[in-house]
């Protein structure tokens, strides 16, 4: 175990698990709760690193597979590692790779994400039980790793919780994760039981591998949508010396706020907690009362390439026909870069017409939209009025 990161607890949510904190890392701290902008290959999609960092991002995670497959690990590594190849001065994350063992495998046939919009039915359960190698389009799990085929030209590449660690140690970012199965939230109990005990040897195989004293290794809480096999696993993630902690997908969208409770019920309160790849509005809120402290998803920056704006009052279309004409701000009262400038007929037309600069803005706005969010919650934390703000947002968050 290193020091390498800390967190120092402000203020607590009278009666919950949520909390405000500062995260010191060796590239900076950052505020909690916060949303991690995702730059999948050391870039977020449309926008610089300068403006990342202009809209209030304070931390950005790239993805081990796809930075793996190009440029290579090895080319970051040389560059000085990520936050200096992609000229971002912040704190840097990285994830294991281990979401895209689930997204090249069983979700690839079946088209399922981690979490079930609602409980399966027995009838989506039914055959759902079998290893995931059986299921497989570009991956196959074993015990000791994975083997998968390049979705760029079809190559052949293998993990192991040893080769991921070995990449993300060169790819150097502040905190990386262990390696992990993430499951489908289809699977039965008998299958998640057999991907649990696999990734909690993954685990401690990525504990004995490291050997960077400058990164902070997170375990990851798995099991599923089964709240027995979610408590065993936070029991023996948070038994191992980590120095922080994700909890996986794979829920049902109904029960994730009890899993979410429990699982940081057990984990050590003084080291963060990482919830992988949420980023919907309702699931921050819900999150953050029940104790994370770092958000992470592709969201805002991919429903901005396809038009969708996020306002106070829920998402928006702006490719709508209705805006066509419509040449007062793109969300009135936002103080980002994209509504003190431009109107929502320029940005309707920018994507009707296929502009990429109707990425760019949309983009800019989205995650400004983000970053504010997590600072209002954060201040009403500190001003013992987060139940309060939660309500009043999300009575008037609607998709509209």
């Amino acid at each position: 175990m290193n020091e390498s990161i800390h967190l120092k607890i402000k203020k607590q949510i009278p009666g919950s698990l949520g909390r405000t904190g500062v995260l010191s890392t060796p590239h900076g701290e950052i505020k909690t709760p916060a949303f991690v902008t995702v730059g999948t290959l050391a870039a977020v999609k449309a926008l610089s690193p300068e403006d990342v960092a202009s809209l209030g991002a304070q931390v950005v995670l790239g993805n081990t597979y796809h930075l793996y497959l190009q440029p290579g690990e090895d080319v970051v590594a040389k560059a000085g590692g990520l936050g200096s190849f992609m000229n971002w001065q912040g704190p840097t994350m990285t994830d294991s790779g281990g979401f895209q063992v689930f997204s090249l495998g069983f979700a690839y046939k079946k088209g399922v994400s981690k979490i079930a919009k609602e409980s399966p039915t027995e009838a989506e359960l039914e055959g759902n039980s079998e290893h995931i190698s059986e299921h497989s389009a570009l991956a196959k799990i074993d015990d000791d790793g994975v083997t998968f085929k390049s979705h760029l030209d079809g190559t052949e590449h293998r993990f192991t919780p040893e080769s991921s660690i070995a990449i993300q140690e060169k790819l150097g970012a502040d905190m990386i994760f262990v390696f992990d199965e993430c499951t489908s939230p289809l699977a039965q109990k008998e299958y998640m039981r057999k991907a649990l005990n696999r990734t909690h040897r993954w685990a401690k195989r990525c504990l004995d591998t490291r050997t960077r004293e400058d990164q902070a290794l997170f375990g990851i809480v798995q099991g599923g949508r089964y709240k027995d096999l979610r408590e065993e696993s936070a029991r023996y993630i948070a038994s191992l010396p980590f120095e922080g902690f994700g909890i996986g997908g794979s829920f049902d969208k109904d029960d994730m706020k009890e899993v979410v409770e429990l699982v940081n019920k057990i984990l050590p309160q003084e080291k963060p907690r990482h919830m992988l790849g949420i980023g919907e509005v309702e699931d921050i809120f819900e999150g953050v009362q029940r104790g994370v402290d770092l958000f992470d998803c592709v969201l805002p920056t991919r429903l901005a390439r396809h038009g969708v704006i996020f306002t106070k009052n829920g998402k928006y279309d702006i490719k709508k026909i209705i805006n066509r004409e419509k040449f007062e701000p793109i969300v009135d009262g936002c103080g980002c870069y994209a509504c003190k400038n431009y109107s929502k007929a320029y940005l309707h037309h920018l994507h009707r017409a296929g502009e990429m600069l109707g990425h760019r803005l949309s983009s800019i706005h989205n995650l400004y939209f983000m970053m504010e969010l997590m600072k209002n919650i954060r201040d009403s934390i500190e001003q013992d009025s987060f139940l309060k703000y939660k309500k009043e947002f999300l009575e008037k968050y609607k998709n509209i």
